[in-house]
């Protein structure tokens, strides 16, 4: 059965974002969407955590091959992680501002991100052939070039917002329409 996951970012939590506007849409669609509640913050959040919870989901058979995952920010590396090291294939991952192995953004995200990136990023297309990167030219945490180099590894599928900042509600896209064509 066709489903979706929404995955927060770092500090982040599934009422932000785009997350509850794309969750009310999938919804009325009469379409199966889960929008786990990662724990975040210095000293909760890590891959570990994280992977305890979404590893859940796969073991109630909720993920597989016919799942649809949008991600945001440290979400997609973890969830590229999550897929290689669990061995889950997907149908489709929409990756929104993603990056990996980057250092920089405060001491606080550099500590509680470091245990989402890998080495191994490219491995996730044996998982998934259909990967959509978004991300933007002004985006005020992670470098253009960073989140570019993330999508160039996973995929020929980018799509990049010129004035988009960080795709978050802080620059406007509490509501983000164009993510509906995924559905």
């Amino acid at each position: 059965m066709k489903n979706y996951f929404l995955i927060h970012g770092s500090f982040g939590n599934p009422f932000v974002n785009w997350i509850p506007y794309l969750r009310k849409e999938i919804e009325s669609r009469n379409l199966e969407v889960y929008t786990p509640d990662f724990p975040t913050g210095v000293g909760y959040q890590n891959f570990d955590n994280w992977n305890r919870i979404l590893k859940a989901y796969l073991i109630a058979g909720l993920l597989d091959e016919n799942t649809t995952i949008y991600a945001h920010s440290i979400a997609p590396s973890f969830v590229c992680k999550f897929l290689i090291e669990n061995k889950v294939k997907v149908k489709r991952l929409i990756f929104v501002c993603g990056f990996n192995n980057y250092f920089g953004i405060d001491k606080e995200y550099d500590t509680v991100n470091k245990t989402m990136y890998l080495d191994n990023l490219g491995n996730v297309k044996n998982y998934c052939n259909d990967i959509i990167c978004y991300y933007s030219k002004n985006d005020p945490y992670v470098k253009y070039e960073v989140e570019k180099e993330f999508a160039d590894t996973i995929t020929n599928t980018q799509i990049v917002i010129d004035n988009g900042g960080h795709l978050n509600s802080e620059s406007g896209y509490e509501n983000f329409e164009e993510l509906l064509k995924y559905l």
